[in-house]
């Protein structure tokens, strides 16, 4: 694939939410193995009755899984077959471990210690805007808006932390391709994840929050207090684990399908 024009690249919603959904079955036949080792290691520690050593267990064995997991689906989604799929190195039921996984954590770790970075310093750039507002603290706390201070200082405030919330979304948005891309360019791609998404933020965005009413509907049937106690651990696992994420990572492989632009010679 050669190298496109950047400001060509917009990602077509519909296009993609149809091919993720068509990928559906696929991602759930060949990731089968691990999906159920996942929802297995995330059910224990409900049907333990003793959680004690199991728990703590079945905690690392889950997160394991979970990166195996994301890197079987993550195969899968940006390839046509299974046998694509294998070339990539899927394993049997989705079950391997090799080092595209370590790269995955790799770029995991790197987007998070990223993201916290920012996330630090946007904390304290509001601290310091808030602290040299001089707003009245004691208004604050018995909610007496009239008495906190200035309304422009209450503006300057406000439009900081609506900044320091956005912002960290934003870049999330922007590096939810990492792992797609991690397993199609065969290397660690992390912070540069954000170029195969730049001009399709509202679309991923958009895109990911319709894929994700699955555990929105879980949470809301939960804060209802419609599912509870047992059978709310059970239904969460199962949809997150089945469901949730296999549509996501469909999803997000649809995405980086329309929207990559790296070919093996530009490696080279």
């Amino acid at each position: 694939m050669s190298h496109r024009d950047v400001g060509s690249r917009r990602l077509k919603l519909a296009r993609a939410l149809g091919d993720a959904l068509a990928t559906l079955p696929r991602l759930w036949i060949g990731a089968a193995g691990v999906l159920a080792l996942l929802l297995a290691a995330c059910l224990a520690p409900v049907l333990v009755e003793a959680l004690g050593t199991a728990s703590a267990g079945t905690t690392g064995a889950a997160v394991v899984l979970a990166v195996v997991a994301i890197g079987a689906l993550a195969r899968l989604s940006i390839t046509p077959t299974l046998k694509a799929a294998r070339d990539l190195g899927l394993g049997p039921l989705g079950l391997q471990f090799r080092w595209p996984e370590l790269r995955l954590v790799g770029a995991a770790l790197l987007c998070l210690i990223f993201l916290a970075m920012i996330v630090s310093v946007l904390g304290v750039i509001v601290l310091a805007i808030a602290g040299g507002a001089e707003l009245n603290v004691e208004a604050i706390r018995a909610r007496d808006w009239a008495a906190v201070g200035a309304p422009w200082r209450l503006a300057v405030v406000g439009a900081v932390v609506a900044g320091a919330l956005i912002i960290p979304l934003v870049l999330t948005v922007r590096l939810s391709l990492f792992a797609h891309a991690t397993l199609g360019r065969r290397q660690m791609v992390s912070l540069n994840s954000m170029g195969i998404a730049y001009g399709s933020f509202w679309a991923l965005l958009l895109g990911l929050m319709i894929v994700n009413l699955p555990k929105i509907g879980l949470f809301a049937l939960i804060a209802g207090g419609v599912l509870g106690g047992v059978t709310a651990s059970v239904v969460g696992a199962i949809t997150l684990v089945a469901v949730q994420l296999p549509l996501t990572m469909a999803f997000l492989g649809a995405a980086y399908r329309q929207l990559e632009y790296w070919s093996p010679e530009e490696a080279e």
